[in-house]
């Protein structure tokens, strides 16, 4: 009997841990044609962030780092992102006949849900 109170508390205590919570930021400033600048920001919320999943993401996983993760598949990972809700900004002029012209890609802060299996993390967008 206490064996089986053993293995359904670590059972129980393995699902809790399974989920984390991020906060990710993004900027793509392109100036003038050429990519000027590119931030990627992560960190880990402070609480359990309470929304709507929006969209999903799996990434090859191998050892439970959402940053490393991420590294792995950079491109996969920023493309999911361009899905989302991104905040573009457009500014250009022209001068003496130059052109000169801004856009600037915006996902404001948005929390995500993180499940880590052994292979894989669902990353997914909360809204």
């Amino acid at each position: 009997m206490l064996f089986r109170l053993y293995v359904c508390w670590f059972i129980t205590s393995l699902t809790i841990n399974a989920s984390e919570y991020y906060l990710i930021s993004y900027r793509y400033v392109v100036k003038d044609s050429f990519l000027y600048n590119e931030t990627l920001q992560i960190s880990r919320a402070m609480q359990k962030c309470c929304a709507n999943p929006i969209a999903s993401i799996v990434l090859d996983n191998e050892n439970n780092n959402l940053k490393k993760t991420i590294s792995k598949n950079p491109q996969k990972f920023i493309n999911f992102i361009h899905k989302l809700a991104l905040e573009v900004k457009h500014k250009d002029k022209t001068i003496n006949g130059l052109y000169t012209g801004t856009t600037i890609l915006t996902l404001k802060t948005t929390c995500f849900k993180v499940d880590f299996n052994e292979n894989f993390a669902k990353i997914t967008a909360l809204k």
